[in-house]
């Protein structure tokens, strides 16, 4: 049987390929978007599933909405509006397939940052979005760029990490911020807002959400997997309640609800009064760990690559003095290190300027040095 014509413009996920080939014994994973395994909070979950277990209630059909506990906490934690509502989501993927599904129409433009989420870039793609895109600045979009593009074509949503950004790790500047939030509400652009790396920020001062500057043009995308554990797969996305209707409406037709026991499960860890020592925890191993990682670039990279700080997330992006980023990637995975090209951050019309991605959250420090090592011995490499 022949695949749909928007399947057949699908790129398969790099990261998800490499996936398998990353974690085999002795090789030294870069590459995806891991969590620390060893940082889950494993007594919270123990104690949680044991909870759960006893509670005959979540094993049975639910509201496609999502637990009703769970959502009372989440409206309180996000401080909600009384107009906005809350859906729980099978991971904060799934909320933005749902945001796709619903309100895409073919060729219906959109505005995303080049580099981007390769996730969403394959969410819009098989939507059959229009996909136009902005340059990326060390504080953010490019405003000029995106004032431009709001005024030449009718761009209906603009996908944005602004927290720590994947695959860059920046974060957008306060001013930069307001300045996307006017941009949206002048042009009637409604604003996706990524933020499952916010929790993580090991260094300098909390930021508004952008979507606090423009609550009524925003949907926000939120993910457990980074502060508690991925294999949960929950998720949430928040915004007008007329609009959340519309995704649970998709949803229902997707998987009925998430899964319940889960997402009681994670209630229990969230309201656990040793939860917020754990993401302190969590916060300064990623604080070590990026530094371990950025002093063995500047030990044996110095001179090849350059990146700029972040101050939280999962990731680095190094921009390389010259090399093809995917020829580095092969050869690095034979020497044992796993790392993901730039290119695929792109879509193919772009200019892309040669990087690559680095995960530091996944591995140890020593761990990291001696990646760094390793690569260092490939990059140097005449080409």
């Amino acid at each position: 049987m022949h695949t749909a014509k928007h399947v057949q413009q699908l790129r398969s996920s790099y990261i998800r390929e490499i996936l398998k080939a990353a974690t085999a014994d002795g090789v030294i994973s870069l590459a995806g978007g891991l969590p620390a395994a060893d940082l889950f909070p494993h007594m919270l979950l123990q104690e949680a599933m044991l909870k759960v277990a006893n509670n005959r209630q979540v094993f049975q059909y639910g509201e496609t909405r999502g637990y009703a506990p769970l959502l009372e906490h989440l409206s309180k934690t996000f401080n909600l509006q009384e107009s906005h509502g809350t859906l729980v989501t099978t991971g904060s993927q799934q909320g933005l397939d749902l945001i796709a599904r619903t309100y895409l129409n073919s060729e219906d433009h959109i505005a995303m940052e080049a580099p981007s989420y390769l996730g969403a870039l394959q969410v819009f793609t098989l939507a059959q979005a229009t996909i136009n895109t902005v340059p990326q600045t060390p504080s953010g979009p490019d405003i000029k760029a995106l004032k431009q593009l709001f005024e030449s074509r009718q761009v209906k949503l603009f996908y944005a990490v602004p927290d720590f950004h994947n695959p860059t790790g920046i974060s957008w500047s306060l001013q930069t911020r307001q300045e996307v939030a006017r941009l949206c509400q002048t042009f009637n652009v409604t604003l996706i807002e990524d933020a499952p790396y916010r929790d993580l920020r090991f260094f300098g001062d909390d930021l508004p959400l952008v979507s606090s500057f423009c609550p009524d043009h925003s949907l926000v995308l939120r993910s457990s997997s980074k502060t508690s554990a991925p294999g949960l797969r929950l998720g949430s996305v928040t915004g007008p309640e007329e609009w959340i209707t519309h995704l649970i409406r998709v949803k229902q037709t997707s998987d009925l609800h998430s899964s319940l026991p889960m997402q009681a499960a994670l209630l229990e860890i969230l309201t656990h009064p040793g939860f917020e020592q754990h993401l302190c925890n969590v916060r300064s191993h990623y604080h070590q760990r990026y530094q371990a990682l950025s002093e063995a670039i500047n030990t044996h990279l110095q001179s090849e690559v350059s990146f700029t700080k972040v101050e939280g997330g999962m990731f680095l992006w190094l921009k390389l003095a010259k090399g093809d980023p995917m020829q580095i990637a092969k050869m690095a995975l034979k020497k044992g290190v796993a790392i993901v090209p730039g290119s695929v951050f792109y879509i193919e019309e772009d200019i892309q300027s040669p990087a690559i991605r680095l995960n530091f959250s996944y591995c140890k420090p020593e761990q990291l040095a001696t990646a760094i090592q390793l690569l260092a011995s490939v990059i140097a490499l005449p080409k």
